[in-house]
């Protein structure tokens, strides 16, 4: 055999014996040979051969040659990692599925798998084991499981520029059919939208504590708080609320479902506050004046700047030819939120996951947090190792502390900002260690192995996500509300 078929010491610790055992078991049963038969051809005891075939037994080299010479074949089909048919790939996932810890932690006896168990008791078999290890990895997705979904999200929105057309000719029917044409969306309006779609909007002060909303489809009725204390909008609230039954949302069936039905009703929700063909126009006019500021967003259609930073995102790449990056910074550094389509290096774990990450301290969203003026916004240009970006940054406070909001561009798209005249600039050398991870020399020198700080615990990196088809929500305390608000009138 040439010498790139020898097994090496890797090759042999990752050798699947289970596979490798079953596809011996099928070469010998076509070549019509029992044990018996291959342990005198061998010269191996049956016992051992059978050993083999189980999977309990991993075979040596010299073997595996002899064994692909009486069947006729070569090393390489001996190992194939594809089982010989649909049975042995049953047989396989069922013998491994025993194996494995959750099956041993059942305390369940194990059942022997030979030729005489039928095909549909091993259909059958195989099919609630992997059932149940959905349920239960549903039931215990950690928060990395949840990171991971959310990088395999915005990979998604970054392939289409984070624009949507469906869910734009959806908003765009609505406003029609309601008559609205230019301007903010006022309360008024959102109630219209409510009567078009046959829904009654209901203010109660007893709202669950986990919701911000409660729409009741039996009765198509929408249960908001009268609470002032939310930090969200009733407008955009009743929105999200409404783009859940206009999308044809389902109940989720994973946590990846459950965040992609948030973000398409978080943008319907814009899309209705900020309607596209308005929006356009605004930008385009800003742009040829070189004028584009998202203050100017804010401030023309009445939402947060958060909002505004968000439908920005949305539409100035479809419609203006600029790639852009936002971010949500909490004041510690931690990303809260992030998108990006102009190859900003955002910090980011072997999930692809950005949320979580800590930015660097030279960019405009750290940076931005020690400016005196907190009432304009802060323009600044960095310098990194993939470029020149400008940004812009706002601070907000809120009930979980302070975030700045910032969006940036390449260097390329600055002319058509206001800001871009700043003196500011920065440079960063991230995810170099020795731009902002490590103290400087200096302070090393003074305090290494001096310092001992008492951490905060943060529990939450260790809880698993909150179970349920919607995450932290007590569907016990959700129907006790409905059937107690069911003979409102």
């Amino acid at each position: 055999m040439p010498e790139k078929h020898i097994l090496s010491p890797e090759d042999t610790e990752e050798l699947d014996i289970i596979s490798l055992g079953r596809r011996i078991r099928h070469l010998r049963k076509a070549k019509a040979m029992t044990l018996d038969d291959l342990s005198e051809a061998v010269g191996t005891a049956p016992s051992q051969l059978s050993l083999m075939e189980n999977g309990k037994r991993e075979p040596k080299l010299s073997m595996l040659k002899t064994l692909a010479g009486i069947f006729g074949v070569g090393l390489d089909e001996l190992l194939g990692s594809e089982p010989p048919t649909r049975r042995a790939a049953l047989e396989i996932e069922l013998e491994r599925a025993q194996r494995g810890p959750l099956y041993q932690a059942l305390d369940l006896p194990k059942v022997r798998i030979s030729a005489r168990l039928p095909m549909d008791v091993l259909e059958s078999l195989v099919g609630l084991q992997g059932e149940l290890e959905r349920r239960l990895n549903e039931q215990s997705a950690t928060p990395e499981e949840a990171r991971r979904a959310n990088a395999e999200l915005r990979g998604e929105m970054k392939e289409r520029n984070n624009y949507f057309p469906e869910i734009e000719k959806e908003s765009a029917r609505l406003l029609k059919a309601i008559g609205h044409a230019a301007g903010p969306l006022s309360h008024h309006q959102v109630a219209d939208i409510a009567t078009h779609l046959g829904f009654s909007l209901h203010n109660v002060s007893d709202l669950p504590h986990s919701t911000r909303s409660v729409t009741d489809l039996k009765n198509m009725r929408i249960y908001l708080t009268q609470s002032q204390r939310s930090e969200h909008s009733t407008r955009s609230v009743l929105l999200q609320a409404f783009g859940h039954h206009v999308l044809g949302h389902r109940t989720p069936g994973d946590y990846a479902e459950f965040l992609r039905q948030r973000v398409a009703t978080n943008y319907f929700a814009a899309s209705l506050m900020m309607p596209e063909k308005a929006t356009v126009d605004f930008l385009q006019r800003a742009k040829s004046a070189r004028e584009l500021a998202v203050e100017d967003i804010r401030d023309a259609f009445a939402v947060s700047y958060e909002t505004a930073a968000h439908r920005f995102t949305n539409l100035a790449t479809e419609h203006l030819g600029i790639t852009v990056h936002f971010q949500k910074v909490h004041e510690s550094g931690i990303i809260h939120k992030a998108y990006e389509n102009d190859g900003v290096n955002f910090p980011m774990d072997h999930t692809g996951s950005i949320e979580g990450q800590t930015v660097c301290r030279h960019w405009t969203s750290r940076e931005v947090f020690d400016v005196a003026d907190q009432f304009s916004a802060y323009n600044q240009y960095t310098d990194t190792t993939v470029g020149t970006f400008w940004c812009t940054a706002r601070t907000e406070r809120s009930n979980a502390g302070k975030f700045s909001l910032s969006i940036g561009v390449p260097y390329v798209h600055v002319k058509w900002f206001r800001g871009r005249d700043t003196t500011e600039r920065s440079t960063s050398t991230c995810p170099d260690d020795s731009c902002c991870r490590r103290p400087p020399l200096a302070l090393q020198q003074q305090w290494a192995g001096q310092a001992w700080p008492s951490a905060r615990a943060q529990t939450h990196l260790l809880a698993a996500m909150p179970q349920g088809a919607f995450p932290g929500v007590d569907e016990t305390e959700v129907y006790s509300f409905l059937a107690q608000h069911s003979g409102d009138r």
